[in-house]
């Protein structure tokens, strides 16, 4: 009777190729993750990953951007006082193209920003021209594209007035 034998070494190496087959065949099922964006209040902070993001490619037309912005699933909170200065961050990838602010669903800013900081004091976003008190605001991170002209991007967030809160 002959049988064959494999050396441990062939064994050892056919167990490692295996596992690094499967190693990579698991990494191409994964996703990319979005670039983030980040809110900083005093020692608080919250970084969220985009509502709609097609990896620099454009969202679609106006409305596929209104479904982003109303969009609650993900959505990151934090609370602040008026008081307080907030602290916005993104990735070097969002303001390689650009961003700016959406307030409630509305463009605020005339220009995308290509800086990844920014500060603003916290009064700015909750005062209402009819001088009511204003509880919480649906803010979010637009990036846009200069050379597509299209937005590429939306991270939502929420601020809730400590003050009311």
């Amino acid at each position: 009777m002959t049988a064959q034998f494999i050396s441990a070494r062939a064994r050892r190496t056919g167990v490692a190729l295996g596992a690094m087959s499967a190693g990579l065949l698991a990494l191409s099922a994964c996703d990319k993750p979005t670039p983030l964006a980040t809110l900083t209040v005093g020692t608080d902070t919250v970084h969220s990953e985009a509502t709609c993001y097609n990896d620099g490619e454009s969202l679609g037309g106006d409305e596929e951007l209104k479904k982003c912005l109303n969009d609650t699933d993900g959505r990151k909170s934090i609370t602040v006082s008026p008081d307080d200065k907030i602290h916005f961050g993104v990735d070097p990838e969002i303001a390689d193209n650009g961003w700016t602010f959406y307030i409630e669903g509305q463009r605020v800013e005339p220009q995308p920003d290509k800086n990844t900081y920014r500060t603003f004091p916290a009064s700015a976003f909750f005062s209402s021209q009819s001088g009511e008190p204003i509880k919480t605001v649906n803010l979010s991170i637009v990036e846009t594209s200069e050379k597509k002209r299209a937005v590429t991007g939306v991270w939502n967030f929420e601020l809730k007035n400590k003050s009311l809160t």
